[in-house]
């Protein structure tokens, strides 16, 4: 595994750090490599319950690495996308821890979680169209979804950033901390792993993937996930944990 990225595994929370910090962690290939490998790990070990992806020294990401660009690599992992996330999503849920910059590819890696948790001095945004390119890692696309379309348009168009205050009243941001953005997605993390994986996993691809279903099929489309979980152990065991008035413990199954 490069050093590029960092692995932490603890209490059910896989945490990947983007360690760049001398280039405000720009992404590179060999990066974006590394964090799918991590994701891959997050689906692969059962211990693992969610993933919290954050950026060391002070900043989340500022994009593509340009010096990078110009010698013709893309910071992509494949049909990933950048930063090995922008084009998927994996099984289990993933947090986004952002202090200082979420910026271009940044950005777009940040909204590709499925929760962000940001400093209060943070700030996020799609630059690209300052520098002549456009946000194809799915700035354009994905952030009208998460947003009114006249603040994407805003955003696409000026190039400006906004800050944590502003994303977090658009709703783009879960969460706002003081302190370390990384403290407030452990806290977070913590409540998801309390619950049953089975359920939470369900939980997310239903909520990621009805965006696209037609109304008349959400009801039948929905049972394939969640039908499932009902008919687990884990179902039994939950509503037993609750007649017994103690804490739930999960299998997975």
């Amino acid at each position: 595994m490069t050093t590029q990225v960092l692995l932490d595994a603890a209490d059910g929370i896989l945490t990947v750090t983007i360690n760049r910090p001398e280039a405000r962690n720009a992404m590179t290939k060999a990066a974006s490599e590394a964090i799918a490998a991590a994701m891959d790990r997050l689906d692969a070990e059962d211990d693992l319950r969610c993933a919290i992806l954050t950026g060391a020294g002070g900043n989340f990401c500022s994009g593509m690495d340009l010096k990078g660009f110009l010698r013709g690599e893309l910071p992509v992992a494949g049909e990933r996308g950048f930063g090995g996330l922008t084009a998927w999503t994996p099984r289990k849920p993933v947090i986004a821890a952002v202090d200082g910059h979420a910026l271009a590819g940044g950005f777009e890696l940040a909204i590709a979680c499925d929760c962000i948790v940001a400093n209060v001095d943070a700030k996020f945004g799609i630059p690209e169209a300052k520098r002549g390119l456009v946000a194809g890692g799915g700035g354009v696309v994905r952030l009208p979804r998460l947003v009114p379309r006249a603040i994407a348009l805003e955003m696409a168009m000026t190039g400006d950033s906004i800050p944590a205050q502003r994303a977090y009243e658009l709703g783009l941001v879960n969460r706002l901390t003081p302190g370390p953005a990384l403290d407030g997605a452990r806290a977070l993390a913590r409540q998801i792993v309390a619950n049953g994986p089975l359920a939470v996993a369900a939980s997310k691809a239903v909520v990621r993937e009805s965006w696209l279903w037609p109304d008349e099929d959400i009801n039948t489309r929905q049972n394939t996930y969640i039908a499932p979980v009902f008919a687990s152990q884990d179902a039994r065991e939950g509503a037993r944990a609750f007649a017994e008035k103690r804490a739930p413990q999960w299998q997975g199954r």
